[in-house]
């Protein structure tokens, strides 16, 4: 059963930190990329983050010097933190992780429960 479980979100005020995480099995990722996308409220997803298996990390232009991103594996799960800094209102959204490019099951793309990260004023 291929599970993303994301989890760390929560409020906090403008300029504050947070860390998002997120486990899955080896097999979810495989050698691909292992990624943050975000969601905001009327707004399209997009990929945030993403680390590649050789360790290579890449951020969105809205993130970088911000946030960072790591993997680590242990017992045969992976964990991809996003560590996230200086938060400004512009990065409430729901994240979730996820391969690049993303999952797929049948013709579905296949995403989490997500985690909720609110920054206020």
């Amino acid at each position: 059963q291929v599970q993303l479980v994301e989890s760390g979100g929560g409020s906090v005020q403008a300029g504050g930190s947070l860390k998002v995480s997120c486990t899955a099995s080896e097999s979810v990722f495989g050698l691909y990329g292992r990624g943050w996308y975000r969601q905001a409220p009327g707004k399209e997803r997009e990929l945030v983050a993403f680390i590649t298996s050789g360790g290579t990390a890449n951020y969105g232009e809205a993130v970088k010097g911000r946030f960072t991103i790591t993997a680590s594996v242990e017992n045969g799960k992976i964990t991809v933190d996003l560590q996230m800094i200086n938060l400004k209102l512009e990065d409430t959204a729901v994240y979730y992780c996820n391969r690049v490019p993303v999952l797929r099951i049948g013709q579905d793309d296949y995403w989490g429960q997500g985690t909720q990260v609110t920054v206020s004023s």
